[in-house]
Protein backbone atom coordinates (compact mmCIF):
# COMPACT_ATOMS: atom_id res chain seq x y z
CA UNK A 1 0.00 0.00 0.00
CA UNK A 2 1.39 2.82 -0.98
CA UNK A 3 0.69 6.65 0.51
CA UNK A 4 1.82 9.98 -0.33
CA UNK A 5 2.93 12.85 1.00
CA UNK A 6 1.50 15.71 -0.39
CA UNK A 7 5.64 17.22 -1.40
CA UNK A 8 6.89 17.28 -4.76
CA UNK A 9 10.55 17.61 -5.81
CA UNK A 10 11.93 20.56 -6.14
CA UNK A 11 12.25 21.67 -10.04
CA UNK A 12 16.08 21.96 -10.70
CA UNK A 13 17.17 25.14 -11.55
CA UNK A 14 20.18 24.98 -13.33
CA UNK A 15 22.85 27.37 -12.99
CA UNK A 16 23.36 30.41 -14.91
CA UNK A 17 25.70 30.52 -17.49
CA UNK A 18 29.27 31.84 -17.42
CA UNK A 19 29.82 34.72 -19.42
CA UNK A 20 32.04 33.82 -22.76
CA UNK A 21 35.34 35.29 -22.17
CA UNK A 22 36.13 39.02 -23.20
CA UNK A 23 37.40 39.21 -26.54
CA UNK A 24 40.44 41.39 -28.07
CA UNK A 25 37.74 43.51 -29.56
CA UNK A 26 36.15 44.04 -26.43
CA UNK A 27 38.95 44.51 -24.38
CA UNK A 28 40.68 47.18 -26.70
CA UNK A 29 38.39 50.29 -25.94
CA UNK A 30 38.50 49.89 -22.26
CA UNK A 31 42.00 49.46 -21.96
CA UNK A 32 42.57 53.09 -24.46
CA UNK A 33 39.93 54.22 -22.07
CA UNK A 34 42.41 53.08 -19.05
CA UNK A 35 45.36 54.46 -20.58
CA UNK A 36 44.02 58.00 -21.19
CA UNK A 37 42.60 57.76 -17.66
CA UNK A 38 45.88 57.32 -16.05
CA UNK A 39 47.69 60.07 -18.15
CA UNK A 40 44.54 62.39 -17.24
CA UNK A 41 44.96 61.39 -13.66
CA UNK A 42 48.67 61.33 -13.76
CA UNK A 43 48.46 65.11 -15.11
CA UNK A 44 46.22 66.43 -11.96
CA UNK A 45 48.66 65.09 -9.81
CA UNK A 46 50.64 68.24 -9.92
CA UNK A 47 51.39 71.44 -12.33
CA UNK A 48 55.16 70.71 -12.33
CA UNK A 49 54.14 67.33 -13.92
CA UNK A 50 51.53 68.98 -16.05
CA UNK A 51 54.55 71.30 -17.21
CA UNK A 52 57.08 68.61 -18.16
CA UNK A 53 54.40 67.00 -19.77
CA UNK A 54 53.45 69.85 -22.21
CA UNK A 55 57.28 70.49 -22.52
CA UNK A 56 57.94 66.76 -23.52
CA UNK A 57 55.04 66.95 -25.88
CA UNK A 58 56.23 69.97 -27.55
CA UNK A 59 59.62 68.87 -28.00
CA UNK A 60 59.28 65.55 -29.14
CA UNK A 61 56.43 66.47 -31.93
CA UNK A 62 58.88 69.55 -33.57
CA UNK A 63 61.48 67.21 -33.49
CA UNK A 64 59.57 64.23 -34.75
CA UNK A 65 58.57 66.63 -37.59
CA UNK A 66 61.73 67.80 -38.36
CA UNK A 67 62.93 64.06 -38.42
CA UNK A 68 59.94 63.52 -40.82
CA UNK A 69 61.30 65.89 -43.07
CA UNK A 70 64.62 65.13 -43.03
CA UNK A 71 63.22 61.67 -44.23
CA UNK A 72 61.18 62.79 -47.00
CA UNK A 73 64.17 65.18 -48.23
CA UNK A 74 65.92 61.76 -48.29
CA UNK A 75 63.69 60.31 -51.02
CA UNK A 76 65.48 59.53 -54.39
CA UNK A 77 68.88 59.66 -52.42
CA UNK A 78 71.53 56.86 -53.27
CA UNK A 79 71.79 56.04 -49.36
CA UNK A 80 68.53 56.38 -48.24
CA UNK A 81 68.12 52.85 -47.65
CA UNK A 82 70.58 52.65 -45.83
CA UNK A 83 69.63 55.27 -43.31
CA UNK A 84 65.96 54.13 -42.98
CA UNK A 85 66.74 50.61 -42.55
CA UNK A 86 69.48 51.21 -39.59
CA UNK A 87 67.20 53.90 -37.98
CA UNK A 88 64.47 51.49 -37.89
CA UNK A 89 67.21 49.20 -36.11
CA UNK A 90 68.41 51.88 -33.62
CA UNK A 91 64.07 52.47 -32.90
CA UNK A 92 63.28 48.74 -32.06
CA UNK A 93 66.70 48.80 -30.10
CA UNK A 94 65.24 52.01 -27.98
CA UNK A 95 62.08 50.25 -27.45
CA UNK A 96 63.72 47.59 -25.99
CA UNK A 97 65.92 48.71 -23.42
CA UNK A 98 63.69 52.03 -22.71
CA UNK A 99 60.97 50.08 -20.68
CA UNK A 100 64.19 48.85 -18.32
CA UNK A 101 65.03 52.26 -17.16
CA UNK A 102 61.93 54.08 -17.16
CA UNK A 103 58.83 51.40 -16.44
CA UNK A 104 57.99 54.05 -13.89
CA UNK A 105 56.55 56.62 -16.40
CA UNK A 106 53.66 54.50 -17.49
CA UNK A 107 52.27 52.33 -14.87
CA UNK A 108 50.54 49.74 -17.81
CA UNK A 109 53.71 48.47 -18.31
CA UNK A 110 53.44 46.41 -15.12
CA UNK A 111 51.42 43.44 -16.18
CA UNK A 112 50.68 42.14 -12.45
CA UNK A 113 48.27 45.06 -11.93
CA UNK A 114 46.09 42.87 -13.90
CA UNK A 115 46.62 39.24 -12.84
CA UNK A 116 43.72 39.20 -10.38
CA UNK A 117 41.22 40.19 -13.38
CA UNK A 118 38.88 37.29 -14.98
CA UNK A 119 41.25 38.21 -18.69
CA UNK A 120 42.35 35.83 -20.54
CA UNK A 121 46.63 36.40 -21.71
CA UNK A 122 45.68 35.97 -25.71
CA UNK A 123 42.83 39.23 -25.18
CA UNK A 124 44.71 40.62 -23.03
CA UNK A 125 47.81 40.75 -25.40
CA UNK A 126 45.77 42.29 -28.09
CA UNK A 127 44.00 44.69 -25.90
CA UNK A 128 47.43 45.58 -24.40
CA UNK A 129 49.05 45.91 -27.83
CA UNK A 130 46.50 48.64 -29.46
CA UNK A 131 46.46 50.52 -25.98
CA UNK A 132 50.27 50.74 -26.57
CA UNK A 133 50.18 52.79 -29.62
CA UNK A 134 48.71 55.92 -27.65
CA UNK A 135 51.40 58.08 -26.41
CA UNK A 136 54.16 60.41 -27.04
CA UNK A 137 56.55 57.61 -27.58
CA UNK A 138 54.02 55.98 -30.09
CA UNK A 139 53.85 59.07 -32.12
CA UNK A 140 57.28 59.70 -32.73
CA UNK A 141 57.68 56.49 -33.55
CA UNK A 142 54.91 56.62 -36.09
CA UNK A 143 56.14 59.48 -37.80
CA UNK A 144 59.74 57.79 -38.15
CA UNK A 145 57.49 55.05 -40.05
CA UNK A 146 56.14 57.11 -42.25
CA UNK A 147 58.97 58.89 -42.79
CA UNK A 148 60.91 55.60 -43.50
CA UNK A 149 58.83 54.55 -46.37
CA UNK A 150 58.58 57.60 -47.96
CA UNK A 151 61.90 58.17 -48.52
CA UNK A 152 62.02 55.16 -49.97
CA UNK A 153 59.17 53.91 -51.67
CA UNK A 154 59.31 53.96 -55.19
CA UNK A 155 56.59 52.60 -57.83
CA UNK A 156 53.23 50.81 -56.91
CA UNK A 157 54.67 48.06 -55.47
CA UNK A 158 56.95 50.06 -53.35
CA UNK A 159 54.19 52.21 -51.95
CA UNK A 160 52.12 48.51 -51.78
CA UNK A 161 54.42 47.09 -49.40
CA UNK A 162 55.59 50.65 -47.64
CA UNK A 163 51.42 50.84 -46.45
CA UNK A 164 51.69 47.21 -44.67
CA UNK A 165 55.23 48.01 -43.58
CA UNK A 166 54.11 51.09 -41.32
CA UNK A 167 51.78 48.92 -39.14
CA UNK A 168 54.41 46.21 -39.30
CA UNK A 169 57.32 48.02 -37.78
CA UNK A 170 54.99 49.95 -35.30
CA UNK A 171 53.17 46.42 -33.91
CA UNK A 172 56.68 44.99 -33.71
CA UNK A 173 58.56 47.62 -32.07
CA UNK A 174 55.67 48.14 -29.52
CA UNK A 175 55.60 43.92 -29.34
CA UNK A 176 58.96 44.12 -28.47
CA UNK A 177 59.05 46.47 -25.39
CA UNK A 178 55.78 44.56 -24.15
CA UNK A 179 57.51 41.16 -24.59
CA UNK A 180 61.00 42.69 -22.50
CA UNK A 181 59.09 43.96 -19.99
CA UNK A 182 56.91 41.15 -18.61
CA UNK A 183 59.44 39.01 -18.89
CA UNK A 184 61.42 41.38 -16.67
CA UNK A 185 58.02 42.72 -14.59
CA UNK A 186 59.95 41.30 -11.31
CA UNK A 187 63.09 43.71 -11.70
CA UNK A 188 61.13 46.52 -13.16
CA UNK A 189 59.50 46.51 -9.59
CA UNK A 190 62.19 45.53 -7.21
CA UNK A 191 65.25 47.89 -5.80
CA UNK A 192 67.21 46.61 -8.19
CA UNK A 193 65.37 47.90 -11.12
CA UNK A 194 64.66 51.21 -9.37
CA UNK A 195 68.79 51.32 -9.25
CA UNK A 196 68.64 50.29 -13.01
CA UNK A 197 66.06 53.47 -13.42
CA UNK A 198 68.51 55.71 -11.43
CA UNK A 199 71.50 54.62 -13.94
CA UNK A 200 69.91 55.20 -17.09
CA UNK A 201 71.44 58.56 -16.95
CA UNK A 202 74.94 56.66 -17.13
CA UNK A 203 73.79 55.25 -20.19
CA UNK A 204 72.58 57.81 -21.85
CA UNK A 205 75.71 59.61 -21.57
CA UNK A 206 78.30 56.85 -22.38
CA UNK A 207 76.04 56.12 -25.14
CA UNK A 208 75.73 59.44 -26.37
CA UNK A 209 79.84 59.64 -26.02
CA UNK A 210 80.05 56.27 -28.17
CA UNK A 211 78.08 57.33 -31.07
CA UNK A 212 79.57 60.63 -30.87
CA UNK A 213 83.26 58.58 -31.47
CA UNK A 214 81.59 55.92 -34.16
CA UNK A 215 80.22 59.04 -35.92
CA UNK A 216 83.89 60.44 -36.32
CA UNK A 217 85.48 57.05 -37.11
CA UNK A 218 82.33 56.41 -39.98
CA UNK A 219 82.91 59.79 -41.53
CA UNK A 220 86.60 59.35 -41.52
CA UNK A 221 86.57 55.76 -42.66
CA UNK A 222 84.42 57.42 -45.77
CA UNK A 223 80.73 58.66 -44.75
CA UNK A 224 77.98 56.25 -45.44
CA UNK A 225 79.47 54.07 -47.25
CA UNK A 226 80.72 52.45 -44.58
CA UNK A 227 77.45 51.71 -43.03
CA UNK A 228 76.56 49.29 -45.68
CA UNK A 229 77.72 46.14 -44.25
CA UNK A 230 75.26 47.59 -41.21
CA UNK A 231 72.51 47.73 -43.52
CA UNK A 232 72.90 44.32 -45.42
CA UNK A 233 72.65 42.69 -41.64
CA UNK A 234 69.96 45.11 -40.16
CA UNK A 235 67.63 44.67 -43.41
CA UNK A 236 67.17 41.09 -42.17
CA UNK A 237 66.37 41.63 -38.89
CA UNK A 238 62.88 41.96 -38.00
CA UNK A 239 61.14 44.56 -37.05
CA UNK A 240 63.80 46.61 -39.51
CA UNK A 241 63.11 44.32 -42.24
CA UNK A 242 59.95 45.97 -42.93
CA UNK A 243 61.76 48.77 -44.63
CA UNK A 244 64.17 46.74 -45.67
CA UNK A 245 61.05 45.09 -47.69
CA UNK A 246 59.87 48.43 -49.09
CA UNK A 247 63.33 49.04 -50.63
CA UNK A 248 63.28 45.71 -52.14
CA UNK A 249 59.99 46.41 -53.50
CA UNK A 250 61.02 49.69 -54.76
CA UNK A 251 64.16 48.29 -56.77
CA UNK A 252 61.81 45.30 -58.27
CA UNK A 253 63.34 42.58 -56.53
CA UNK A 254 59.58 41.30 -55.49
CA UNK A 255 60.76 37.98 -54.49
CA UNK A 256 63.20 39.41 -52.09
CA UNK A 257 60.71 42.23 -50.59
CA UNK A 258 57.90 38.81 -50.21
CA UNK A 259 60.29 37.05 -47.89
CA UNK A 260 61.17 40.37 -45.67
CA UNK A 261 57.27 40.89 -45.27
CA UNK A 262 57.18 37.39 -44.21
CA UNK A 263 59.49 37.57 -41.81
CA UNK A 264 58.46 40.71 -40.58
CA UNK A 265 54.98 39.23 -39.57
CA UNK A 266 56.89 36.13 -38.52
CA UNK A 267 58.44 38.04 -35.93
CA UNK A 268 55.97 39.92 -34.66
CA UNK A 269 54.03 36.84 -34.06
CA UNK A 270 57.10 35.34 -32.28
CA UNK A 271 57.17 38.48 -30.04
CA UNK A 272 53.44 38.30 -29.35
CA UNK A 273 53.69 34.82 -28.74
CA UNK A 274 56.35 35.74 -26.23
CA UNK A 275 54.35 38.40 -24.97
CA UNK A 276 51.54 35.76 -24.54
CA UNK A 277 53.83 33.24 -22.77
CA UNK A 278 55.21 35.65 -20.26
CA UNK A 279 52.04 37.25 -19.41
CA UNK A 280 50.61 33.50 -18.62
CA UNK A 281 53.37 32.35 -16.45
CA UNK A 282 53.23 36.05 -14.86
CA UNK A 283 49.50 35.41 -14.26
CA UNK A 284 49.82 31.58 -12.67
CA UNK A 285 52.68 32.18 -11.18
CA UNK A 286 53.00 33.16 -7.34
CA UNK A 287 55.33 36.25 -6.48
CA UNK A 288 58.02 35.29 -4.81
CA UNK A 289 58.09 37.58 -2.25
CA UNK A 290 55.06 35.85 -0.69
CA UNK A 291 57.32 32.33 -0.33
CA UNK A 292 59.28 31.81 2.79
CA UNK A 293 62.94 31.37 2.42
CA UNK A 294 63.43 27.41 2.19
CA UNK A 295 66.93 27.85 3.87
CA UNK A 296 68.04 29.58 7.06
CA UNK A 297 68.75 33.42 6.27
CA UNK A 298 72.43 34.20 5.37
CA UNK A 299 74.40 36.43 7.98
CA UNK A 300 75.68 39.57 5.97
CA UNK A 301 77.18 41.19 8.85
CA UNK A 302 80.52 40.10 8.40
CA UNK A 303 82.63 38.54 5.57
CA UNK A 304 84.75 39.33 2.56
CA UNK A 305 85.87 42.91 2.24
CA UNK A 306 84.49 43.87 6.35
CA UNK A 307 87.39 41.68 8.09
CA UNK A 308 89.84 43.32 6.23
CA UNK A 309 88.78 46.80 7.60
CA UNK A 310 90.01 48.40 11.30
CA UNK A 311 88.04 47.61 14.49
CA UNK A 312 85.69 50.93 16.22
CA UNK A 313 84.31 53.62 15.03
CA UNK A 314 86.24 53.74 12.20
CA UNK A 315 85.89 50.37 10.78
CA UNK A 316 81.96 51.07 11.05
CA UNK A 317 81.79 54.55 9.43
CA UNK A 318 83.59 52.60 6.35
CA UNK A 319 81.48 50.21 6.52
CA UNK A 320 78.77 52.29 6.64
CA UNK A 321 80.01 54.35 3.78
CA UNK A 322 80.85 51.53 1.65
CA UNK A 323 77.04 50.37 2.17
CA UNK A 324 75.89 52.97 0.96
CA UNK A 325 77.74 52.64 -1.99
CA UNK A 326 76.57 49.63 -2.96
CA UNK A 327 72.79 49.44 -1.58
CA UNK A 328 71.51 53.37 -2.30
CA UNK A 329 70.64 53.99 -5.24
CA UNK A 330 71.49 57.49 -5.49
CA UNK A 331 74.96 57.36 -3.99
CA UNK A 332 75.35 54.27 -5.98
CA UNK A 333 74.24 55.98 -9.46
CA UNK A 334 76.90 59.33 -8.48
CA UNK A 335 79.56 56.85 -7.71
CA UNK A 336 78.75 54.99 -11.19
CA UNK A 337 78.71 57.69 -12.87
CA UNK A 338 82.24 59.36 -11.61
CA UNK A 339 83.50 55.48 -12.41
CA UNK A 340 82.61 55.89 -16.00
CA UNK A 341 82.53 59.71 -16.75
CA UNK A 342 86.35 59.28 -14.94
CA UNK A 343 87.15 56.74 -17.05
CA UNK A 344 85.43 57.28 -20.72
CA UNK A 345 87.09 60.77 -20.87
CA UNK A 346 91.04 59.61 -21.19
CA UNK A 347 90.01 56.56 -23.33
CA UNK A 348 87.71 58.34 -25.70
CA UNK A 349 90.01 61.11 -25.98
CA UNK A 350 93.45 58.44 -26.64
CA UNK A 351 91.67 56.98 -28.84
CA UNK A 352 90.21 59.58 -30.99
CA UNK A 353 94.56 60.54 -30.69
CA UNK A 354 93.52 63.90 -29.11
CA UNK A 355 94.36 61.76 -25.87
CA UNK A 356 97.28 63.16 -22.93
CA UNK A 357 98.38 60.90 -20.24
CA UNK A 358 97.14 63.69 -17.59
CA UNK A 359 93.77 63.45 -18.66
CA UNK A 360 94.11 60.59 -16.13
CA UNK A 361 93.60 63.05 -13.45
CA UNK A 362 89.75 63.39 -14.45
CA UNK A 363 89.39 59.75 -12.69
CA UNK A 364 90.02 60.89 -9.29
CA UNK A 365 88.46 64.30 -9.74
CA UNK A 366 85.75 62.49 -10.32
CA UNK A 367 85.66 60.62 -7.45
CA UNK A 368 86.91 63.29 -4.95
CA UNK A 369 83.68 65.07 -5.46
CA UNK A 370 81.70 62.18 -4.27
CA UNK A 371 83.66 63.41 -0.40
CA UNK A 372 81.56 66.79 -0.78
CA UNK A 373 78.01 67.26 1.24
CA UNK A 374 79.18 63.69 3.27
CA UNK A 375 75.92 64.23 5.95
CA UNK A 376 73.64 65.12 2.92
CA UNK A 377 73.82 61.31 1.82
CA UNK A 378 72.92 60.10 4.89
CA UNK A 379 69.49 62.30 4.95
CA UNK A 380 67.39 62.24 7.84
CA UNK A 381 69.15 59.34 9.40
CA UNK A 382 72.11 61.41 10.10
CA UNK A 383 70.52 62.20 13.83
CA UNK A 384 71.79 58.53 14.29
CA UNK A 385 75.65 59.50 13.85
CA UNK A 386 75.01 63.33 15.16
CA UNK A 387 74.05 60.99 18.37
CA UNK A 388 77.42 59.13 18.62
CA UNK A 389 79.19 62.80 18.08
CA UNK A 390 80.63 64.18 21.44
CA UNK A 391 83.50 66.33 20.42
CA UNK A 392 86.06 67.31 17.85
CA UNK A 393 87.39 64.24 18.42
CA UNK A 394 84.37 62.24 17.09
CA UNK A 395 83.49 64.32 14.36
CA UNK A 396 87.40 63.93 13.41
CA UNK A 397 86.83 60.06 13.22
CA UNK A 398 84.13 60.27 11.54
CA UNK A 399 85.05 62.43 8.60
CA UNK A 400 88.24 60.31 8.96
CA UNK A 401 86.63 57.30 8.23
CA UNK A 402 84.55 58.66 5.37
CA UNK A 403 87.33 59.82 3.58
CA UNK A 404 89.37 56.04 4.11
CA UNK A 405 86.26 54.62 2.50
CA UNK A 406 86.31 56.73 -0.37
CA UNK A 407 90.26 56.25 -0.88
CA UNK A 408 89.85 52.66 -0.76
CA UNK A 409 88.21 53.12 -4.17
CA UNK A 410 89.71 55.92 -5.75
CA UNK A 411 93.55 55.06 -5.19
CA UNK A 412 93.35 51.49 -6.94
CA UNK A 413 91.30 52.97 -9.42
CA UNK A 414 93.42 56.05 -10.22
CA UNK A 415 96.36 53.54 -10.68
CA UNK A 416 94.13 51.37 -13.41
CA UNK A 417 93.17 54.41 -15.30
CA UNK A 418 96.83 56.09 -15.55
CA UNK A 419 98.14 52.74 -16.49
CA UNK A 420 95.35 52.07 -18.74
CA UNK A 421 95.91 55.84 -20.26
CA UNK A 422 99.59 55.57 -20.73
CA UNK A 423 99.17 52.34 -22.72
CA UNK A 424 96.49 54.06 -25.00
CA UNK A 425 98.86 57.13 -25.60
CA UNK A 426 102.02 54.99 -25.51
CA UNK A 427 103.87 57.20 -22.93
CA UNK A 428 104.91 54.67 -20.24
CA UNK A 429 107.68 57.27 -19.04
CA UNK A 430 105.21 59.76 -18.17
CA UNK A 431 103.03 57.34 -15.59
CA UNK A 432 104.81 58.26 -12.22
CA UNK A 433 104.02 61.81 -12.39
CA UNK A 434 100.45 61.27 -13.86
CA UNK A 435 99.59 59.56 -11.06
CA UNK A 436 101.52 61.55 -8.54
CA UNK A 437 99.04 64.18 -9.70
CA UNK A 438 96.20 62.23 -9.84
CA UNK A 439 96.60 61.25 -6.09
CA UNK A 440 97.81 65.04 -5.06
CA UNK A 441 94.33 66.17 -6.74
CA UNK A 442 92.51 63.50 -4.54
CA UNK A 443 94.18 64.84 -1.79
CA UNK A 444 92.63 67.94 -2.08
CA UNK A 445 89.60 67.12 -3.34
CA UNK A 446 89.04 65.24 0.03
CA UNK A 447 90.63 68.40 1.90
CA UNK A 448 87.99 70.74 0.04
CA UNK A 449 85.09 68.07 0.50
CA UNK A 450 85.44 67.61 4.61
CA UNK A 451 85.15 71.55 4.48
CA UNK A 452 81.91 71.78 2.37
CA UNK A 453 80.36 69.31 3.68
CA UNK A 454 81.26 71.15 7.45
CA UNK A 455 80.09 74.54 6.03
CA UNK A 456 77.90 73.55 3.56
CA UNK A 457 75.41 70.63 3.87
CA UNK A 458 72.56 69.88 1.82
CA UNK A 459 69.51 67.44 1.44
CA UNK A 460 69.50 64.91 -1.42
CA UNK A 461 65.69 63.91 -1.47
CA UNK A 462 64.59 60.30 -2.16
CA UNK A 463 61.42 60.73 -4.06
CA UNK A 464 62.44 61.15 -7.18
CA UNK A 465 65.40 59.62 -9.59
CA UNK A 466 66.74 62.58 -10.98
CA UNK A 467 66.29 64.89 -8.50
CA UNK A 468 69.64 65.29 -5.76
CA UNK A 469 68.71 68.42 -4.07
CA UNK A 470 65.81 69.82 -1.60
CA UNK A 471 64.02 72.67 -3.15
CA UNK A 472 65.91 75.91 -2.52
CA UNK A 473 69.17 74.34 -1.36
CA UNK A 474 70.24 74.60 -5.46
CA UNK A 475 72.22 77.70 -4.85
CA UNK A 476 74.03 76.11 -1.93
CA UNK A 477 74.83 72.77 -3.45
CA UNK A 478 76.72 74.55 -6.57
CA UNK A 479 78.20 76.86 -4.70
CA UNK A 480 79.95 74.04 -2.66
CA UNK A 481 80.56 72.29 -5.58
CA UNK A 482 82.49 74.78 -7.96
CA UNK A 483 84.08 76.70 -4.53
CA UNK A 484 85.37 73.41 -3.43
CA UNK A 485 86.79 73.11 -6.99
CA UNK A 486 88.45 75.92 -7.38
CA UNK A 487 89.92 75.78 -3.94
CA UNK A 488 90.91 71.64 -4.61
CA UNK A 489 92.96 73.36 -7.84
CA UNK A 490 94.74 75.94 -5.84
CA UNK A 491 96.05 73.26 -3.12
CA UNK A 492 97.74 71.51 -6.42
CA UNK A 493 98.91 74.04 -8.01
CA UNK A 494 102.36 73.42 -6.09
CA UNK A 495 102.28 70.06 -7.41
CA UNK A 496 101.17 71.57 -10.87
CA UNK A 497 103.85 73.77 -10.79
CA UNK A 498 106.94 71.41 -10.03
CA UNK A 499 105.87 69.33 -13.02
CA UNK A 500 105.88 72.37 -15.24
CA UNK A 501 109.21 73.34 -13.32
CA UNK A 502 111.18 70.18 -14.00
CA UNK A 503 109.99 69.36 -17.85
CA UNK A 504 111.30 73.31 -18.45
CA UNK A 505 114.37 72.84 -16.70
CA UNK A 506 114.99 69.21 -18.66
CA UNK A 507 114.66 67.60 -15.28
CA UNK A 508 113.03 64.56 -17.05
CA UNK A 509 115.44 62.03 -14.84
CA UNK A 510 113.58 63.24 -11.61
CA UNK A 511 110.07 63.34 -12.70
CA UNK A 512 109.42 60.35 -10.93
CA UNK A 513 109.82 62.67 -7.60
CA UNK A 514 106.57 63.66 -8.73
CA UNK A 515 104.99 60.59 -7.11
CA UNK A 516 106.15 60.18 -4.10
CA UNK A 517 105.49 63.83 -3.59
CA UNK A 518 102.31 64.14 -4.86
CA UNK A 519 101.23 61.15 -2.33
CA UNK A 520 102.75 63.46 0.73
CA UNK A 521 101.30 66.53 -0.12
CA UNK A 522 97.71 64.89 -1.42
CA UNK A 523 97.98 63.53 2.22
CA UNK A 524 98.94 66.46 4.09
CA UNK A 525 96.18 68.57 2.37
CA UNK A 526 93.71 65.43 3.65
CA UNK A 527 94.64 65.48 7.02
CA UNK A 528 94.53 69.34 6.78
CA UNK A 529 91.08 69.45 5.87
CA UNK A 530 90.05 66.98 8.36
CA UNK A 531 91.72 68.55 10.82
CA UNK A 532 90.25 71.57 9.93
CA UNK A 533 86.28 70.23 9.23
CA UNK A 534 86.03 68.43 13.25
CA UNK A 535 85.73 71.06 15.22
CA UNK A 536 83.05 73.15 12.75
CA UNK A 537 81.04 69.54 12.70
CA UNK A 538 81.23 69.63 16.52
CA UNK A 539 79.96 72.67 17.00
CA UNK A 540 77.17 73.09 13.71
CA UNK A 541 75.75 69.47 14.70
CA UNK A 542 71.95 70.95 14.66
CA UNK A 543 72.31 73.15 12.02
CA UNK A 544 74.01 70.18 9.57
CA UNK A 545 70.96 68.09 10.91
CA UNK A 546 68.28 70.34 9.79
CA UNK A 547 70.03 70.99 6.33
CA UNK A 548 70.06 67.05 5.67
CA UNK A 549 66.71 66.74 6.70
CA UNK A 550 65.18 68.87 4.70
CA UNK A 551 64.02 66.28 1.47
Amino acid sequence: MSSTTGLTAPSATPFPAAPAPATAAELAPVFVRLKLSLLRNGLKQSSKRRAAFVITLVFVVFFALLQLLGLIMLRGHEHAATVTVVLAGVLALGWTVMPLFFSGGDETLDPSRLVMLPLRPGPLVGALLVSSLIGIGPFFTLCLAVGSVVAVAQGPAGIAVGVLAVPLLMAGCVALSRAVATANVQLLSSRKGRDLAVLSGLVIAVGAQVVNFGGQHLFKAGGMDALDPVEAVVRWLPPATAIGAVDSAARGAYGTAAAQLLLTALGVAGLLWAWQRSLTKLMVTPDGSTIAAAGPARDRSGGGLVRLLPGGRTGAAMHRSLRYMWRDPKTKAAWVTSLAVGLIVPVFNALQGTGSIYLACMGAAMLGVQMYNQFGQDTSAFWMVAQTVSGPRDAYVELRARAYALALVTVPYSVVVTAVTAALVGNWAALPEALGLSLGVLGGMLCTGAVSSARFPYSIPQDGAFKNVAAGQGALAWMSIFAGALASAALCAPLIVLTVWLHVAGQHALLWLVLPVGIAWGALCAWAGLRLSAPWVARRLPEILEAVSKG
